[in-house]
């Protein structure tokens, strides 16, 4: 099928990148190869995240999320911000709702080039995040890889907001090349839904230094659901507060696991790249660039 002159924004969260198209008013439908060919960042716009804006009878707006690889998620935190953004301007609204695969999430512009989102609560259980089998104790379950050199990484935290996530809790975030392994983590036998892969390291009880590799996309400047649950291991394991700062190669979210609801309220910025218009035919994208 071809789609001609399709409208998009580029968009960021800490580098953390997306094309944001509207099919509002059209209905069109991405295939996992379309959302592919979009994100390539060799011949298409070039994100981590396809986002696809949709009607909701629930909320403001559905947002339909592709990773780079195709694959259809039901949570990104930062894309959530970005389309918070974009919802409260052209509703002219401080609060807007968010319809996502996981559920309906409230964004609400915090000021300073800041949104806020509240990520809902986080799940614990084996079968919630999901594991292929029941761990005991999702503050630290039985896995573990040996690294080339030797070294070995176990017993990680995990945890699901909307995705899975795998925490590994290590001294020096950067003495490890994530990139070599990650993919292998992320389709581990534990992960039947695949999963997104952290090293965290803390500098304190309130700072916590954070990389990611995350399913679909890879190696990505910042992952909004990650920090989230980094964030919420981190307090459930006694090595912080409920109230952290994630420093991410992209920059910082901060987070707040609020102990009367056990919702998660993250707030980043957010950053307008560019727009333009794209056409897709035969599996080909052609970009035109309008600012």
């Amino acid at each position: 099928m071809a789609l001609s002159h399709l409208s998009f924004k580029k968009m960021n969260g800490l580098g953390n990148d997306f094309a944001v198209l509207d099919a509002r008013a059209s209905g069109f439908r991405l295939t996992a190869e379309e959302a592919n060919a979009i994100a390539s960042r060799e011949t298409g716009i070039g994100c981590d995240q396809v986002i696809v804006l949709e009607p909701s009878s629930r909320a403001d707006v559905f947002m339909r999320i592709l990773n780079a690889d195709g694959s259809e998620v039901g949570a990104c935190g930062n894309a959530s911000r970005c389309v918070g953004a974009l919802m409260a301007a052209e509703l002219g609204r401080e609060r807007v709702t968010l319809e996502t695969a996981a559920g309906v999430l409230d964004a609400r512009i915090a000021g300073d080039g800041l949104v806020t989102v509240d990520m809902g609560a986080p799940h614990f259980g084996w079968r919630d995040i999901p594991l292929a089998k029941k761990e005991p104790d999702t503050r630290a379950i039985s896995l573990a890889i040996t690294l080339p050199d030797g070294r070995v990484l176990e017993g990680p935290s995990v945890a699901n907001i909307g995705n899975p996530h795998c925490i590994f809790w290590v001294a020096d975030v950067d003495a490890y090349d994530l990139a070599a392994f990650g993919r292998a983590l992320e389709y581990d036998p534990m992960f039947p839904e695949r999963a997104n892969i952290s090293l965290a390291e803390v500098l304190d009880d309130k700072t916590v230094k954070l990389r990611v590799w995350e399913r679909g996309a890879g190696i990505t400047q910042a992952c909004g659901t990650a920090a989230c649950a980094t964030a919420v291991s981190a307090a459930r394991t006694g090595r912080t507060g409920r109230t952290v700062e994630i420093r991410l190669p992209g920059g910082i979210i901060g987070i707040e696991w609020r102990a009367d609801d056990d919702h998660i309220l993250m707030t980043g910025p957010v950053a307008h790249e560019f727009e333009g218009t794209l056409t897709l035919s035969n599996g080909a994208v052609t970009v035109a660039r309008e600012s």
